[in-house]
């Protein structure tokens, strides 16, 4: 009898390399960081004949974990490597803003927000910023600022400045899979603070978990595409390889590539209004922002 799909979640900082994962996925999950231990798991599953999807568990703000897996995947020999596909990322920086908003949604509405990760590179965390201003944006919360676990600002300093700005209560957003951890102080006068989490549900997250694999499964049985080539461009636009000085930009050429119901969102401008933008998140997840319809009524429907 055919051995059953296996699954290994692929994981950086946002999942706290895995142990943000322990006993939220199913059990036949294997859990790996990214680098040696993907590669044995991979060369392990292949030698069994199993058929292996692996998915990079980024909720979108670390682009180069998909691509690293894609180069681990790649450099698995045929012979050990046998049928294993590269699935689309867990999550989007558009689900990241979705997930975020359908969160908020959920704590008081006096308490400030303070949305909080485990800090990256500068433009991993500079892309955390651009996403906490479209869940202010586009919610009622008056007061969202951001602080990254080992980064600067910490929560501690993060939640000193919310107090500053008039906060009398705060909330910690988790934006990875990780929680944070409640700074024991944030210096005299300090406000109450609370705790938001998880993010994601475990029973939502195992579902968005369990479509992805389905997705990358159909992709190869379909089309033959073991995602790999996708993979390897993932982080293209991302960090220094993207940056251009004043009136040295250019144009891009580019191929869209999405999962069977996934959605997209175009960041070239032509033929588009820039604040029309569109989210598709997992399953059951899917909002529209029309903040240039006045009074339009932005409604975010909880993955819970």
């Amino acid at each position: 009898m055919a051995e059953p799909v296996a699954v290994i979640a692929v994981c950086g900082h946002e999942a706290a390399y895995g142990r943000a994962l322990e006993g939220v996925v199913d059990a036949g999950v294997s859990i790996v960081p990214s680098g040696r231990e993907l590669f044995r798991s991979i060369a392990a599953h292949g030698r069994r004949g199993a058929e292996t999807v692996v998915v990079p568990m980024t909720l979108g703000r670390d682009p180069e974990l998909v691509a690293d897996t894609a180069r681990t995947l790649r450099a698995v020999p045929a012979g050990e490597r046998g049928t294993t596909v590269l699935a689309e990322p867990f999550g989007t920086a558009q689900h990241l803003v979705a997930w975020l908003r359908a969160a908020a949604g959920r704590v008081p509405a006096t308490s400030a927000l303070l949305v909080t990760a485990p800090s990256g590179d500068p433009f991993e965390d500079a892309e955390l910023y651009r996403i906490a201003a479209l869940v202010r944006r586009y919610g009622r919360r008056g007061l969202v600022e951001v602080a990254f676990t080992g980064g600067d600002p910490d929560p501690a300093e993060g939640i000193r400045r919310c107090r500053l700005l008039g906060a009398e209560r705060v909330t910690l957003l988790p934006a990875a899979f990780a929680l944070p951890e409640v700074p024991e102080s944030a210096g005299e006068g300090s406000v109450p603070v609370d705790r938001a989490g998880p993010l994601i549900p475990a029973s939502a997250l195992r579902r968005v978990l369990g479509e992805r694999v389905a997705d990358a499964r159909r992709r190869w049985n379909e089309n033959g595409d073991d995602g790999v080539a996708a993979g390897l461009t993932a982080a293209d636009n991302h960090g220094h390889s993207h940056t251009h000085p004043p009136g040295e930009g250019h144009d891009h050429g580019h191929a869209h590539s999405h999962a069977p119901g996934e959605g997209h969102d175009h960041g070239h401008g032509h033929h588009h209004d820039p604040g029309h933008q569109h989210v598709h998140g997992p399953g059951p997840l899917h909002t529209h922002h029309h903040p240039s319809a006045p009074g339009a009524d932005r409604v975010i429907r909880s993955i819970a």
